[in-house]
């Protein structure tokens, strides 16, 4: 006896059946000339063929029979003598797009013995790596019987097959020219011909669920799905309705049986330890779904990190998993390879990985061993298949919102009954009653890892250094498992090919210090994008730094965690190969030249962030050769208990002295010398080998200030594009040189400098003694001026301008790749 919740539960399930459409599948009806008569919105969907393309013309057209015939007629005859035909055929969509579609052709009988055949297609490609939903789909998929009946606009019946006779008893010459309420009174005649007339109505696909007894099975109560598709003429109007049904009986006992497991959310979540949740769902599951069962979850969940919302293949391989729960009707699991908590590996090519990549679940009714197949290129798991007797699997994702904790794999060794659609209706369902309770688990030990995962993805994932610098990075907190600290980096592109460096340092540890530092990196690009110079870049970050502190006092409930932070920023100029750096209490880098030999630079040292003391921060200018090794670091690899800071600062130099190394290497190399002790401070490590722009790549001119120089500045930079082989951007560069050298010549004095620059994008860079900065703003149509930087705008990539001693420089990128369209450049204009 079901419960009352559990009865609730099977109503909804039904509900939510009932209105599904089913868009995958597709009918359509042709005579036994082979000419399509009547044509579906979902085979449209499917084929891309209107109504208006197909009906009156040779099925041919969409179904290109070849197997075994010659032609329309002879494969009609085979269907005839075979009482319809199944197979998989490739069908070229409209576009012209190949695609496999699981056909089935049925016989209809209409009177005097007229004979009209129906299509019946779903694409295998829509379904195959997911779950079937509805009814209809999976019998054309699996060959099951299928009833169909047609009916005209006034619900009478015209065509019939003779599978619907053995689900409502009605014979043929009794249905014929009858609506369905004639043939079989009651209300649910009634209900199906009001989803007939919906159907009818809306042109769309309809489902609807009713039970009868059936003549061959009369002393039980059978459940019937029946789906409903509008026919369309060449016009496409309706001409009628096409009804599909399947016995879902052992659908139904399944929903019913969900019912009563739908108690046992209250055995699922007992504790908040993960893995013992993780067994309570494999202890559910066996034996009234499944004779063995396992729950595997991402080596990552028992610790508390946050889930990803995809599992990409590592070196050709799936990331690690966990064996959290195990069980089987077998005394001592002998199905199971792994026991609880052991590290489990799935196979790269196998439908594990493609559940975790997708998030949707696998069904494999049969297992198959045979070559080629998954199973075949894994002999191990293929033997014990075979000594264990399993023969049915289903794989399911454990899900939490848009997140994948692991799978729950669920298979039959001594139930010689293979899952089917509502075996895995039922293991969804219990894999989510079971996601909410495994990510409680989770969410109660976070508090020891978040902080980590939290700087982790606060810190840059790809160091895009660009023409000025090649970058490699190391970070290793001190507490792997507890706590993390405040340390940041940064490769930052700039304009005109340079790049910034950066490596901070908030004091503290946990998620307080990881907050901070994360709202440090964030206000540094701020600053980085509007081109400040080091040491104005620091004095803005310390004024943001103390405001902070200020916001986190005022909030009472919360306890003051952090009271500084340290931090180095550098700027590097390929074109100059010059760097300019300035420091905030922050160790000073390390310089390696191309021959070895290492320099700490004399940088004023400046006061840490925060502190407030007032003291302006200075810059130091160098000039590197080609292929400097720049390290910039913070203070937990250079101090240990035992030694000073000057031993640490020599053991990095030491350790970078072999500036020829990859960068990976020297970053090993370097953090590998404090192996053996336990960190006391979390480690950064940030190195970058400058490049040089060649002469080649970089022209510049220095303008008089008067009107002629912008002809001779456009003429100068078409020429020297033209040198460069990029005749399609000069259009838009003159255009560019013109506006910026004409806005030079308005609002400043003195001479102008222009500067192009080929490397991975053109930039053209216009100087002036005015250092106020350019403002774009949008001018009425009667307007003689302000819509020179409106202009620019819209013919670079990106453009912005930076205060330089003397003045500012205004820039403006473009792609090498692709030069404005002309009505994108008309439009600006």
């Amino acid at each position: 006896m079901t419960s009352t919740s559990g009865v609730t539960l099977v109503n909804q399930i039904g509900n939510q059946l009932n209105t599904r459409e089913i868009s995958e599948s597709a009918v359509a009806m042709f005579d036994e000339r082979g000419t399509v008569v009547a044509w579906t919105q979902a085979a449209e969907r499917l084929v891309g063929y209107s109504a208006g393309d197909v009906v009156g013309r040779s099925v041919a057209l969409v179904l290109p029979f070849s197997e075994g015939t010659s032609t329309i007629s002879a494969f009609i005859e085979r269907c005839r003598a075979q009482n319809g035909w199944w197979g998989v055929m490739p069908v070229r969509r409209r576009e012209g797009r190949m695609i496999d579609i699981n056909l089935r052709i049925s016989m209809l009988w209409g009177q005097d013995g007229t004979v009209r055949w129906l299509l019946s297609v779903t694409d295998i490609g829509t379904v195959s790596g997911d779950a079937m939903n509805g009814s209809v789909r999976e019998a054309l998929l699996t060959r099951a019987p299928i009833g169909i009946v047609v009916r005209d606009p006034q619900l009478h019946c015209l065509w019939v097959n003779d599978t619907m006779e053995s689900h409502d008893g009605i014979s043929r010459d009794r249905r014929l020219g009858r609506r369905l309420t004639d043939s079989l009174p009651g209300s649910e005649s009634e209900a199906l011909e009001a989803v007939t007339r919906q159907a009818l109505a809306s042109g769309a696909t309809a489902v609807q669920e009713y039970r009868l007894w059936p003549p061959g099975d009369p002393r039980r109560e059978h459940a019937f799905s029946a789906s409903f598709f509008c026919l369309q003429d060449a016009d496409g109007k309706a001409l009628g309705v096409c009804t599909m049904s399947v016995d879902v009986t052992e659908s139904r006992r399944a929903r019913e049986r969900l019912a009563i497991l739908s108690q046992a959310s209250t055995r699922i979540g007992s504790t908040l330890d993960v893995m013992q949740t993780g067994q309570e769902l494999a202890d559910l599951a066996v034996p009234v779904l499944a004779d063995y069962a396992v729950v595997d979850l991402a080596e990552s969940i028992p610790c508390g990190e946050e889930p990803l919302t995809r599992f990409d293949t590592i070196g050709g391989r799936p990331p690690a998993f966990r064996r959290a729960g195990v069980a089987s009707i077998h005394p001592g699991i002998p199905e199971s390879p792994w026991a609880r908590t052991e590290k489990v590996s799935f196979p790269p090519a196998s439908p594990f990985t493609s559940v975790l990549r997708t998030g949707r679940s696998h069904l494999e009714p049969v297992l198959d061993t045979s070559p080629g197949t998954w199973l075949a290129r894994d002999p191990a798991r293929a033997n014990t298949i075979h000594e264990n007797g399993m023969h049915s699997l289903m794989i399911v994702p454990i899900r939490v919102r848009h997140f994948v904790l692991g799978v729950a794999v669920f298979i039959r060794t001594e139930d010689p009954v293979p899952f089917r659609e509502d075996d895995l209706l039922l293991a969804e369902e219990l894999v989510t009653r079971a996601a909410p309770s495994l990510d409680n688990a989770r969410q109660y030990t976070r508090q020891h890892t978040t902080a980590l995962a939290l700087q982790r993805n606060l810190l840059p994932h790809r160091l895009k250094g660009g023409a000025a610098v090649e970058a490699a990075s190391r970070y290793l907190p001190a507490d792997m498992d507890a706590g993390v600290g405040g340390d940041w980096f940064d490769v930052i592109p700039l304009s005109g090919a340079r790049v910034a460096l950066v490596v901070g340092d908030v004091v503290g540890h946990g998620i307080n210090a990881a907050a901070t530092m994360g709202r440090l990196r964030t206000a540094v690009r701020t600053l980085a994008d509007i081109d400040l110079p080091p040491d104005e870049l620091l004095t803005r970050l310390d004024d943001t730094f103390q405001r902070l502190a200020e916001d986190d006092a005022d909030a009472l409930d919360e306890t003051p965690a952090v009271v500084g932070a340290t931090c180095l920023y550098a700027v590097y100029d390929p074109a100059t190969r010059r760097c300019t750096m300035a420091r905030a209490g922050h160790p000073p880098p390390a310089i390696i030249d191309p021959q070895g030999q290492v320099t700490f630079p004399d940088l004023p040292s400046g006061s840490p962030l925060g502190i407030g003391l007032g003291v302006p921060f200075e810059a130091v200018e160098l000039e590197l050769p080609e292929g400097s090794l720049l390290a910039l670091y913070t203070d937990g690899l250079i101090e240990t208990r035992d030694d000073d800071i000057d031993v640490g600062m020599q053991r990095l130099g030491t350790a970078l002295t072999q500036p020829a190394r990859s960068l990976e290497d020297l970053c090993t190399r370097a953090t590998e010398t404090l192996q053996g002790q336990a960190p006391s401070d979390d480690i950064t490590l940030l190195l970058a080998r400058t490049r040089s722009l060649s002469p080649t790549q970089v022209a510049s001119w220095t303008l008089p200030h008067d009107h002629t120089t912008v002809h001779n500045a456009r003429h100068m930079a078409a020429r020297q594009l033209t040198e460069w082989g990029l005749e399609s951007l000069q259009d838009p560069t003159q255009l560019i040189v013109s506006e910026l050298v004409t806005n030079a010549i308005l609002h400043s004095t003195g001479p102008i400098g222009l500067r192009l620059i080929h490397h991975q994008v053109l930039t053209c860079e216009v100087f002036d003694t005015n250092a106020n900065s350019p403002r774009q703003r949008r001018a009425s149509t009667i307007d003689e001026n302000g819509r020179g930087l409106f202009l620019v705008a819209q013919l670079s990539r990106r453009w912005g301008s930076r205060t330089v001693s003397g003045g500012k420089v205004i820039w403006a990128e473009q792609d090498l790749n692709s030069a404005p369209s002309h009505a994108r450049a008309g439009a600006a204009a």
